[in-house]
């Protein structure tokens, strides 16, 4: 399968192109046509899994990056600055950045400011990358503990994505890839809701049955950063599942993948839905039973609620003393601001109480 995507962005227009072949000459063909004149930033596991991706390029243009998420951070973005601007980076250059979304939002943020932007090119080799993050122009960086509260808009000028990087991804990665594909689904109730989750056990020993869902995935998304890539109106839908499923991953320590917290995140807005009688039960438990098998297991103690709601009042994407966050208002996805915290307690310590029981 060779397919591409043309998404229009206000620095112009940019193509991913999406290659279902499992063979690595491609990859390394292709990483050979665009060395020149670029550096190259690549994950640290997918150089030992990939060797030879670095052998298009001199040493002194190749940058390492150990991607967890405690370096997607500024200090990190300094010493990738540092590395570019040491080497006499020049403003026609471009940065390859090869690897899943650290890499991504480090290489894309550092971008945007060296010489008030510079060209970047990504080779996406997560999942969730490939399906998500790899268009939308978002850049994104940790700050304070507070995620993704630094960022600009600058979208790469070409997206290369290779299924083979899928054979290599632990299961728990492709957890988090689906958790993101779910979300577009169900917000757009896509016609591959169903297939997805009833192919799901087979995903893990043929990682090819994923392949319609990126595509998928990603014409959904295009729809809307089109109509709003700075995330002013419209696109604020795709927040759903996310400001529950952020904090999500701060208060697991990160132990819980972005996009199984998602998954988990958009459960929870469900139940709250429901509470708040904007769904009824029966669509709750509909959802539930297409999401159920990608949710992780996580509970917050009672004790330890006030804790979380502390973390979701830090999102950057509220407004006064309000959180605000995305529900479904018989099954269309809008913005709720939610003013009381004694309320949403209520709510979150009845919905951990009932997944360790799994009934409402």
């Amino acid at each position: 399968m060779k397919k591409s995507i043309k998404i229009e962005s206000y620095r112009g227009s940019y193509c991913v192109r999406l290659s279902g072949d499992k063979s690595k000459e491609g990859l390394y063909k292709t990483l050979e046509e665009i060395s020149s004149e670029s550096f190259l930033v690549v994950d640290s596991k997918i150089d030992k899994l990939y060797p030879e991706i670095k052998t298009a390029w001199d040493s002194n243009r190749i940058f390492l990056v150990d991607a967890k998420e405690e370096n997607k951070s500024l200090e990190s973005c300094n010493s990738l600055i540092s590395f570019l601007i040491e080497r006499k980076i020049k403003k026609n250059n471009k940065i390859v950045a090869v690897g899943g979304g650290i890499v991504q939002d480090l290489v894309s943020f550092s971008a945007s400011i060296i010489y008030r932007g510079i060209d970047w090119i990504f080779v996406p080799t997560t999942l969730l990358s490939q399906a998500d993050s790899c268009i939308g122009s978002k850049t994104s960086i940790n700050f304070n503990g507070v995620k993704n509260l630094l960022g600009t808009f600058h979208p790469p000028r070409e997206i290369h994505s290779f299924s083979l990087f899928l054979e290599t991804l632990s299961d728990d990665d492709i957890k988090s890839g689906i958790g993101e594909i779910l979300h577009y689904y169900l917000i757009y109730n896509s016609k591959n809701l169903k297939s997805l989750n009833e192919s799901y056990e087979k995903i893990f020993s043929n990682r090819s049955i994923l392949l319609p869902h990126v595509f998928e995935s990603l014409n959904i998304k295009k729809k809307m950063i089109e109509v709003d890539e700075f995330d002013k109106n419209e696109r604020n839908i795709f927040n759903y599942g996310h400001t529950f499923g952020h904090a999500i991953e701060v208060i697991s320590n990160y132990e819980i993948s972005h996009g199984r917290a998602v998954t988990l995140g958009m459960d929870i807005a469900n139940f709250i839905s429901y509470k708040k009688s904007l769904i009824t039960i029966d669509r709750y438990k509909e959802l539930r039973n297409l999401i159920k098998k990608n949710i992780p297991e996580f509970d917050i103690e009672p004790g330890t609620i006030k804790d979380y709601i502390s973390i979701l009042q830090k999102d950057k994407k509220n407004t006064k003393n309000t959180i605000r966050c995305i529900l479904l208002n018989d099954s269309k996805a809008e913005i709720y601001n939610i003013t009381s915290n004694k309320k949403l307690e209520e709510y979150l310590i009845e919905y951990f109480e009932n997944m360790e029981c799994e009934n409402v």
